[in-house]
């Protein structure tokens, strides 16, 4: 369940927050273009309320998987840019368009890949009872350096306990994180692992 009044505050702050970071994202698109041609922009089919399936926008950080030059994984696809557009969150920017579509909000458990919905439990599972977030309870609590285990019962924790106040820390604490970069990655990984329904803590 959400408060009353989510989605209005997620509308009040993502216009004019996409509005004032419009000239970031822009150098952020050229630098990509620049660097790694067209398109500048990522999109991907990734679950939203319920699990329905909505198109993410971001900025685009890693070549494609491309076996003839050896760019097959993460730490090889990764781009000097796209570090820099990770490591600051510029490369989230765009995201600011799926929150006032509707399909996200500003504050809630990230949207994975679809691939991982057969490997949830049905309590995993529970996670998509509300939108998506830009940010979430386990991006303050540590954002990639955390085992899945510990996200899911964070993303959890959300879905049982969210209101207003919360999410107002949580979009505080995000700001703090980024200016921070802590949490970028998990250890010993470019991005973050693979999950599987059997994955333990990553840096376990």
């Amino acid at each position: 369940m959400s408060y009353r009044g989510k989605r209005a505050v997620d509308v009040a702050v993502a216009v004019p927050a996409l509005v004032v970071t419009l000239p970031l994202t822009l150098a952020g698109a050229i630098a990509v273009r620049v660097t790694m041609g067209a398109p500048a922009f990522f999109r991907q089919a990734r679950p939203g309320l319920h699990g329905r399936p909505f198109t993410m926008l971001k900025l685009r950080t890693m070549h494609a998987v491309d076996p003839a030059s050896e760019r097959t994984d993460d730490a090889s696809r990764l781009t000097r840019v796209g570090r820099v557009l990770r490591a600051s969150s510029v490369d989230e920017l765009p995201t600011l368009v799926n929150v006032i579509r509707g399909d996200m909000s500003l504050v809630g458990p990230r949207p994975l890949l679809m691939q991982y919905l057969g490997e949830y439990t049905p309590e995993q599972a529970r996670r998509h009872n509300v939108r998506p977030g830009l940010t979430g309870l386990a991006q303050v609590r540590g954002r990639n350096s955390i085992s899945w285990s510990e996200r899911f019962a964070l993303d959890l924790a959300y879905v049982d306990h969210h209101d207003l106040r919360q999410d107002l820390s949580i979009l505080l604490l995000t700001v703090l994180r980024v200016l921070q970069r802590r949490g970028i990655t998990a250890d010993g990984e470019a991005t973050v692992p693979v999950f599987r329904a059997e994955s333990g803590p990553p840096h376990s």
